[in-house]
């Protein structure tokens, strides 16, 4: 009778009510013995109260009021389960048979509580007569033990609460309105299981089929299909699992509704910029460890307009988990990142320079502390809203709420950027870099930069700054730096230095020059620079002057200088540039160009002014001022004179 020895708790329990229900025992005397058995086989302590009916035909069961299951001696949480009914019906033919058939188990209300230690410790491992606990064996050899032939026709829980405690982690999960239907019709079977939780709103349904539910009892390896699906979309997988936990196989996202997916499991909402995923279409083989690293390979994923291939692995541990990502792209649209403007309605809102300036809105960069990250990038152009690039390869590097980007290649304006972007959000929001450019087209890269269109050139340019504040207003009232450039042949429209310097006419008309050079100082969202030069056929140029980056306005002296020749004399003529970016006024400064084309003309005509003022005094006054002599120093001295005489005659 050895296999007698074998049989589950169960077959022991429903044995013992059967041949209580021949005697005729009371039904609390029959659910107590039912107790006492699940108790000596688990280890657990286990109380039935309030009426309990036994039925024998023609399903052999046992219908019992509260029952609760006692959690693990060492967890001081209650109860592991506790449930307001609990129904359990077998096959009196098979259970005799030497199988444990159960036709039905059905749990009203339950409260599941699942816990996780610091040690690692698990309260749902119970050490049930013939079934291993999870985990044992080993990789090479399945776990081993004395097998049951235990089937379940279906498994039924209604409007359970879930609550799981993981101390390791230092948090705790509760989820409600879980309802589990399951069928297992063969112990070395398939099993299905069909089930609807409500973490927060709304409901998540799941559905899936285990090959050998058996082998993850034992700690071994099975197949498994399943399907999580909300009204913000849908995630498939299909491969292997062990209860360890691991999983290997093929996953897919059907995502229509990013943020709505994550709000439906509970988590918080996903305020995605228009091409980074709003709506999702991921698939890409998973790999799940025990430790917890996920792992992503041959990943494809359409992000909005966007699609990205390459490979993510997803890294727990430490104060955040870790991200390590390789990814390729085609054109990739960002242009949503672009910071909004404080035009009115009607108006392109970018961060570019507008009438109403830069943006005051708050930037939220919090994400930058929700992970640390390696993650390479290559596209074959992205769109910044603002600035658009070509062929680009960068890393991205985040550690503690502090992001680099190293810019490997970045192709674009017709020249190549390179250098390294940094995003500072651990006190504050800051950003910064040290980027050098060359061969630009300066005249498209300003127009996209600042709304400056009158500059057309192809340059070099080196720029370092920094910018503190929580909006694109604060940052750029805050920059500080510096800027140097270097230019070829190029055109400055909107006035035509030629005729500047013969009418004095700045109205139209464009201006070419050889070359120029610059230099800026930036502080306090303004570039200060005094060393500008321009080489032109004709003439040569300086400037001096202030850009408001955080104003967007202009207070710049240019100074265009005629070269002398046999039949030209050289003339400088200032033209002050004054005003906003996008409208600025340009004009000639008559005295400079006086000052500085006139001075010893000037200075000419005042002492002949002088001199004949000085004349007509002499004339009236009678006064001769002596050779070399200060007109006025003569008639003080003159009056002098005279009131001396005046006195002395006072004594005649």
């Amino acid at each position: 009778m050895r296999w007698i020895i074998r049989l589950m708790v169960l077959a022991l329990v429903f044995v013992v009510i059967a041949v209580g229900s021949i005697l005729l025992l009371p039904s609390e005397r029959i659910a107590r013995i039912a107790a006492d058995q699940i108790a000596q086989a688990t280890g657990r302590k286990v109380e039935m109260t309030g009426e309990t009916k036994v039925s024998f035909y023609p399903v052999l069961g046992i219908s019992t009021g509260r029952t609760t299951v006692a959690n693990a001696d060492w967890s001081d949480k209650g109860p592991m389960f506790q449930a307001d009914s609990f129904k359990v019906g077998v096959d009196p033919q098979a259970l005799f048979g030497g199988a444990i058939r159960i036709t039905g188990l059905e749990a009203v209300n339950p409260h599941i509580l699942l816990q996780k230690d610091k040690s690692g410790r698990v309260n749902w491992e119970i050490n049930v007569e013939g079934v291993t606990t999870t985990g044992a064996g080993t990789e090479s050899v399945p776990a081993q033990s004395s097998q049951l032939a235990l089937t379940l026709d279906r498994a039924l829980i209604t409007g359970a609460q879930l609550t799981y405690i993981d101390d390791q982690a230092g948090s705790t999960t509760q989820i409600k309105d879980v309802n589990f239907d399951m069928r297992w019709p063969s112990y070395t079977g398939e099993a299905t299981i069909d089930a609807s939780f409500r973490p927060a709103q709304e409901v998540v349904s799941i559905t899936g089929r285990i090959a050998r539910l058996d082998h993850l009892i034992d700690g071994a390896v099975s197949d498994l299909t399943a399907k999580v699906s909300t009204k913000g979309g849908a995630v498939d997988f299909t491969g292997k699992v062990s209860s360890l936990p691991q999983a290997a196989g093929r996953i897919s996202a059907d995502l229509s509704d990013s943020s709505r997916f994550m709000t439906s499991l509970g988590q918080a909402a996903l305020d995605l910029p228009e091409g980074l995923g709003r709506a999702a279409s991921v698939a890409g083989d998973l790999t799940y460890s025990e430790a917890g690293r996920l792992s992503l390979r041959n990943l494809s994923a359409k992000l909005d307009h966007n699609s990205l291939t390459g490979g993510v692995d997803l890294i727990p541990g430490g104060a955040r988990p870790r991200i390590e990502a390789q990814l390729d792209a085609g054109a990739l649209d960002l242009s949503a990142l672009a910071p909004e403007s404080d035009g009115e309605a009607g108006t392109k809102e970018t961060g570019t320079a507008v009438d109403t300036g830069w943006s005051k809105a708050p930037i939220d960069a919090s994400a930058l502390g929700l992970a640390d990250a390696q993650i390479a990038l290559s596209a074959k152009s992205i769109d910044l809203g603002t600035f658009n690039f070509g062929q680009t390869r960068m890393i991205a590097a985040v550690d503690n709420s502090r992001a680099v980007f190293t810019l490997k290649e970045l192709s674009g304006y017709g020249g190549n950027v390179s250098g390294e972007f940094v995003a500072n959000n651990r006190s504050g929001l800051s950003v910064g870099g040290s980027m050098t450019a060359r061969g630009m087209d300066m005249e498209r890269l300003l127009t996209d930069a600042a709304g400056i269109t009158r500059f057309a050139t192809t340059g070099d340019m080196t720029l370092n700054f920094l910018g503190v504040g929580q909006s694109v207003h604060a940052i750029m009232n805050s920059l500080s730096g510096s800027l140097s450039l270097g230019t070829g042949r190029g055109v400055i429209s909107g006035f035509d230095l030629d005729k500047l310097m013969r009418s004095g006419d700045v109205t139209g008309g464009t201006t070419v020059f050889d070359e120029m050079s610059a230099s800026f100082a930036i502080k306090d969202g303004n570039m200060q620079g005094d060393d500008l030069k321009m080489s032109m056929p004709l003439a040569r140029a300086t400037g001096t002057g202030r850009i408001g980056l955080g104003a967007q306005d202009l207070n710049y002296t240019f100074t265009p200088s005629l070269l002398e020749g046999d039949s030209r004399k050289g003339l400088a003529i200032p033209v002050r540039i004054k005003g906003p970016w996008a409208n600025p006024k340009i004009y000639p400064d008559l005295e400079a160009a006086i000052d500085l084309n006139f001075k010893e003309e000037k200075k000419k005509l005042k002492e002949e002014a002088r001199q004949e003022v000085q004349k007509a005094i002499e004339k009236e006054l009678g006064v001769t001022v002596p050779e070399g002599g200060d007109l006025k120093d003569t008639l003080k001295k003159e009056a002098e004179d005279t009131i001396k005489k005046e006195l002395f005659k006072l004594f005649d």
